[in-house]
């Protein structure tokens, strides 16, 4: 992760305190004002939002790695949930702290704004996926772009990694009910593409997939 590395230690001496939240936990909550922002150490979390009717959308998945909250560094509302998907760590960073040693610290603050403008372009990308990719497309893009952001974050090899994402998470991310979704793995079993099984993903045809879904990892870069 290169622009994230230029200030991961200076982001690591800001962290105030390490705090640990169960699975199923908000670390963020909309209704709320938050001045935190946090690094994963390790687990999995997702952004969401809530609608009026109680359905949700997920927005986003989050790794080892991920500097979240830096939106905060400009207004301190909250305009979407986090929570945690399994048991995660994090490293919680004061916003005012945060926003001191953005000015002071050019490295930081490139990585702060590589994180961020990494972010919009993950979900600028799942707009397009959702709108415009057959349903078999998008989730080729999905596991190919977890596998590359794992990769980054040096966790799993890009081809094989683990996943405890649900299908039914997954689906919500996608667009798609849990049933369709299910159809779709089984095609891209069938084509020897990919497996997703036991919380275990394995990229059996890469190029194949990256041609299927029209992927380019630069976004993540």
């Amino acid at each position: 992760m290169p622009g994230f590395s230029l200030g991961k230690e200076a982001l690591n001496a800001l962290v105030t305190r390490k705090r640990i939240y169960m699975k199923g936990c908000d670390i963020i909550h909309e209704d709320r004002q938050a001045r935190s922002a946090y690094l994963i150490y390790t687990g999995w979390a997702c952004s969401y939002r809530l609608l009026r009717n109680g359905t949700r959308q997920i927005i986003n998945f989050h790794v080892q790695g991920d500097l979240l909250g830096a939106r905060r560094l400009l207004s301190p509302d909250c305009d979407d949930n986090l929570s945690a998907i399994t048991c995660v760590e994090v490293g919680e960073i004061d916003i005012d702290n945060l926003l001191a040693a953005f000015f002071s610290d050019n490295h930081l603050a490139m990585s702060i704004l590589w994180s961020t403008f990494r972010d919009e372009s993950i979900v600028t990308q799942h707009l397009v996926d959702i709108g415009r990719l057959r349903p078999i497309n998008r989730t080729a893009h999905f596991f190919l772009e977890l596998g590359a952001r794992l990769n980054l974050a040096g966790v799993g090899t890009g081809t094989t990694y683990q996943c405890p994402l649900t299908q039914s998470l997954i689906a919500d991310a996608l667009g798609l009910t849990t049933v369709h979704f299910n159809r779709v793995l089984r095609q891209l079993r069938e084509l020897n593409t990919m497996i997703f099984h036991e919380g275990q993903v394995e990229l059996l045809d890469s190029a194949r997939l990256e041609r299927l879904a029209d992927f380019d990892s630069s976004y993540l870069r």
